[in-house]
């Protein structure tokens, strides 16, 4: 009898630590994947993750987007903007087709510390009238800001 409860504890405990493993190797595999989104502004006021892959969504500041030459055109340079704040965008890689200025983008990579967002993937809306929630939330955040921050303005007088 002894022998058959060792055998069921070493089988309880076999099992215990493989679910353990699993667990832990699930946990592990979602954290490496999630990515929180972020704004211009956000980013602009300190409040990202610096050891995190982001995502990033605005529109394309028109007259920013720059190819440098000698990098065979695969590397672009451009401003996003929620309307509110700017962030620099570096990707390196084919763009969709659909990027353009004045474009509603996510961008998806990590913040530099020079402040400058490292993008590893550009991702372009799809039709004039589709918008990421994200985007959309985002710009419409940074509209309301920028309209009490002119309220306040007139109601001092203009001197802020």
């Amino acid at each position: 009898m002894k022998q058959q409860s060792r055998q069921r504890l070493f089988i309880v405990i076999a099992i215990v630590l493989g679910v353990g493993a699993a667990t832990w190797l699930v946990f592990s595999a979602i954290e490496d994947n999630m990515r929180y989104f972020v704004s211009p502004s956000e980013i602009q006021a300190g409040l990202t993750p610096t050891d995190h892959a982001l995502r990033v969504g605005g529109l394309v500041v028109t007259g920013s987007v720059q190819r440098p030459e000698g990098d065979e055109g695969l590397t672009v340079r451009f401003e996003l903007t929620d309307n509110a704040q700017r962030v620099p965008v570096v990707y390196t890689g084919i763009l969709p087709d659909l990027f353009r200025e004045g474009q509603g983008i996510v961008a998806t990579g990590r913040l530099r510390p020079d402040g400058v967002f490292a993008a590893s993937e550009v991702l372009a809306k799809h039709d004039e009238n589709y918008m990421p929630r994200e985007v959309q939330e985002a710009l419409d955040e940074a509209e309301d800001a920028a309209s009490v921050g002119d309220a306040m303005r007139k109601s001092a007088g203009g001197s802020l």
